[in-house]
């Protein structure tokens, strides 16, 4: 029986194992190494359809396991280990039907969720007391007949459409001391002392039943001169607070109005009023009125009641809403309105185009005069209203503060209480129903209402919704999610594992050959004898066999 020894031996490229043992390989043995072997290769090749087989057998094996395995629905039935069939096509199509509706629906829902909608929301909420809001309130006539003096009518002329050779066809009033004093006519003090005074006017004042007067007012300029507001909370004086609604628990007063001292109407100006009785404005004490645009009107011979209730508007800034979380800074007033910007914005553009302001606006620039109001200030700011819209652009704050208000009316005086009337004030009873009005300003109730926006459909709702069309139509769960990724993962993982592992081989076997020899081929060599014919203490090549020493171990183990 013959015995075969296995060596194997790692030689550099282009090395020969030198001396006498490198005739242990000898040319056949060299030539048996390089020349290539048919048979050798082809069972290699036999050997590498099979293990590829395998591995698709594998890869086949793998996902039906996964599919088994997987919480997503439907795929158990698709891939199944005897490969697929009419019943696998069907549940297949099934599926990819689900996952399109699916798909779809996601869609829309992210569609929505872009698009950022928003919903109001009314509520109201009771409480103990309220802050009682600043009341502003004007005469529609703006300067007083009996203060009006011929140099003051020619000085007003060109407001009042008056042609300087026309007869006003009324008396005037002698001329002032300003008339002499040789200092050029201002407008802001000319309205100053010749507007109506509240002290003539207000007949009557009363607040949540206690007794007020003209010293709860303070002095503000507007469109209509020189005007008054209850409230303002201004000056050091503290805000009124009101515990109760209802009629007698806010403000109420009487008026005069006093229009045998109305100017007669000699032109058709801006400044030019057609009508009798006030322009009143309720507003929160952080904002500026704005009455000739936001006041309503009160009549004489009327008693006006006016139900109010504080609103507080909370907006939502873009993409949601337009308000301004952060507005822009004010060049005359120190906390944010519209009405404080709109007032600020026409400020600035008088100032721009005219080189004046009106008397109602803020600043330190000269005042305008009769010519300027009427050549300049006027016309530029109908335009700048009606046409200019990009000049003054007012971003809407995200918290307000209006009120809201419902008014009501009844006739004074009434037959029976006009001769009372008209010998309490020492006046006629024509003059009693032409010129005193009552306004009683109140809370309906005590409450306040919130308007508020909010986010209609936010990320919380976006991912609920995915997530009941994913349970509805695919059965799966963000965790099926994470099974795909990680399947996904061990496959790339795998492949890429396996393709390095293949190419180490490759590169080990192509390194690494193993040479088979019988014993009769190295009895042939007789190396035996060889190494007796050898000079003392000569040795052979180190690389014949590796981590073997130079001389002794390998001719000791042939012979």
């Amino acid at each position: 029986m013959p015995i075969y020894i296995f060596c194997s031996v790692s030689l550099s490229p282009g090395e020969e194992a030198p001396g006498p043992l490198g005739d242990v390989w000898g040319p056949r043995r060299r030539q048996q190494r390089d020349s290539p072997d048919s048979e050798e290769e082809e069972e290699e090749k036999q050997k590498e359809a099979e293990r590829k087989e395998a591995r698709e057998g594998d890869s086949l094996m793998d996902l039906v396991a996964f599919a088994n395995s997987c919480t997503l629905h439907g795929t158990n039935h698709i891939f199944v280990e005897g490969g697929p069939g009419p019943r696998q096509a069907l549940w297949a199509a099934a599926f990819v039907l689900a996952l399109g509706a699916f798909l779809c629906q996601v869609g829309d829902r992210v569609a929505y969720y872009l698009s950022y909608p928003h919903v109001t929301l009314l509520d109201e909420v009771a409480t103990t007391e309220l802050a009682f809001p600043a009341v502003t309130l004007c005469n529609t006539n703006a300067v007083r007949l009996s203060q009006l003096s011929y140099p003051d009518l020619l000085y007003l002329a060109p407001m009042l459409g008056l042609d300087e050779s026309d007869d006003p066809g009324v008396p005037l009033a002698p001329p002032g001391p300003e008339a002499f004093s040789g200092e050029p006519f201002n407008l802001h003090r000319f309205y100053n002392r010749s507007c109506h005074r509240l002290e003539d006017m207000l007949l009557y004042c009363s607040y949540c039943g206690g007794p007020c007067g003209p010293h709860n007012f303070s002095v503000v300029f507007t469109r209509y001169g020189k005007c008054y507001t209850f409230n303002s909370g201004r000056d050091g004086r503290p805000r009124l607070k009101t515990m109760k609604g209802g009629t007698g628990n806010g403000l109420e007063i009487m008026l005069d109005i006093q229009q045998d001292e109305y100017l007669p109407v000699w032109g058709e100006t801006d400044e030019t009023s057609f009508e009798a009785g006030i322009k009143v404005q309720i507003h929160s004490q952080d904002e500026p009125p704005f009455i000739d645009q936001l006041g309503f009107g009160v009549a004489p011979g009327f008693q006006t009641f006016v139900a109010c209730q504080e609103q507080r508007l909370i907006y939502l800034p873009p993409p949601w809403g337009t308000c301004k979380a952060v507005t822009m800074d004010l060049d005359f007033f120190d906390s944010y309105s519209i009405t404080a910007c709109r007032i600020d914005c026409e400020t600035r553009y008088l100032v721009e185009n005219c080189n004046c302001r009106m008397v109602h606006m803020p600043g330190d620039a000269p005042y305008c005069t009769p010519e300027q109001y009427k050549e300049c200030a006027d016309p530029a700011l109908d335009f700048l209203v009606e046409k200019d819209q990009e000049y003054c652009v007012c971003e809407m704050p995200c918290n307000l503060t209006r009120y809201g208000k419902e008014l009501s009316m009844v006739k004074i005086p009434s037959k029976a209480s006009a001769k009372y009337l008209a010998k309490k004030f020492n006046k006629s009873e024509q003059y009693i129903g032409e010129n005193i009005l009552v306004l009683d300003i109140f809370f309906e109730v005590l409450n306040y209402e919130t308007i508020e926006q909010k986010k209609a459909y936010e990320i919380a709702g976006l991912l609920g919704d995915i997530g009941g069309q994913m349970g509805l139509f695919i059965g799966a769960s963000i965790l099926t999610v994470l099974e795909l990724f990680d399947y996904a993962y061990e496959v790339i993982k795998h492949k890429l594992c396996r393709r390095g592992k293949c190419q180490k081989e490759a590169k080990r076997s192509s390194a690494d050959k193993g040479v088979a020899l019988s014993l009769d081929d190295v009895k042939r060599h007789n190396p035996c004898e060889s190494l007796r014919g050898h000079p003392a203490g000569m040795t052979y090549a180190a690389n014949i066999l590796p981590h073997h020493p130079a001389r002794g171990t390998f001719e000791d183990f042939t012979c």
